[in-house]
């Protein structure tokens, strides 16, 4: 069931959803070559519980660390370790926070140094098609509107769409109804209400959209090991509109 949220439990939100635009800030100075995930991880766990926030991917369905770091070829979910960032790479940060019960959820890619012109590409635009899918968002509109425009603009530029994996609908839980697909055709899907909060992510691909998982349960890497990037904001439906819950602070 799709829940609507009540105004308390919006201003919690946007508490939550804050500690993780604040989260993302504290750790953009940090990613640099020489690093390792496990170091960014620890940095953000310790960043996340000092500010009264709740690291809630730690322990969940068995995730072991705060972050899912995500580097080159992997698409999501990737898990901190001992890999030392290299000049070139991309890395995905995504994390969610929890604040009193409620929670934020944002996920960006950061360049480490110079990174290829291919990379740029890919991290532009994948930023920009997440964009696209908000401006969808408002009441009247459905889940389609926002999955049909981030896969046009995707499309349009060359990348492919992930299929397997999905946006969703946040509050209580990390993960509630609906799904938000990055693909669709619009006008179909469940229709958008004030005080629904979603997640809108884009997963892109450089080359195909396949994808694996790794045999730890929880890293996906594209098949043609070409790059992926990934963006997503957690987004609150208004009267009028849409109000990013997550806002970049850099």
């Amino acid at each position: 069931m799709i829940s609507i949220k009540s105004e308390k439990e919006i201003e919690l939100m946007r508490h939550a959803g804050m500690l993780v635009s604040k989260m993302h800030k504290f750790i953009k100075p940090y990613i640099k070559a020489g690093i390792t995930t496990k170091e960014l991880d620890k940095l953000c766990e310790k960043f996340i519980i000092d500010n009264e926030g709740v690291p809630t991917c730690k322990g969940y369905e068995g995730f072991p660390t705060a972050l899912c770091t995500s580097v080159n070829d992997e698409v999501v979910h990737g898990i901190p370790s001992n890999y030392k960032l290299k000049n070139g790479d991309i890395i995905t940060i995504d994390v969610v926070i929890g604040y009193k019960g409620y929670q934020g959820d944002a996920a960006w890619t950061y360049a480490v140094g110079d990174i290829s012109d291919e990379k740029k590409y890919l991290m532009e635009h994948t930023e920009k098609a997440l964009y696209e899918g908000i401006k969808m968002v408002k009441p009247g509109n459905r889940i389609g509107d926002i999955s049909h425009a981030v896969e046009e603009y995707a499309h349009e530029h060359n990348l492919s769409v992930v299929e397997e994996l999905c946006g969703h609908g946040i509050g209580l839980e990390m993960h509630e109804a609906p799904d938000v697909p990055n693909f669709g055709r619009p006008g179909v899907g469940p229709r958008l209400k004030e005080g629904m909060v979603i997640c809108i992510e884009p997963m892109l691909n450089y080359g195909l959209k396949n994808i694996y998982q790794l045999d730890d349960g929880w890293t996906i890497k594209t098949l043609d090991g070409q790059p992926s990037a990934h963006y997503e904001h957690t987004v609150l439906v208004t009267k009028d509109g849409y109000e990013i819950l997550t806002p970049r602070l850099d």
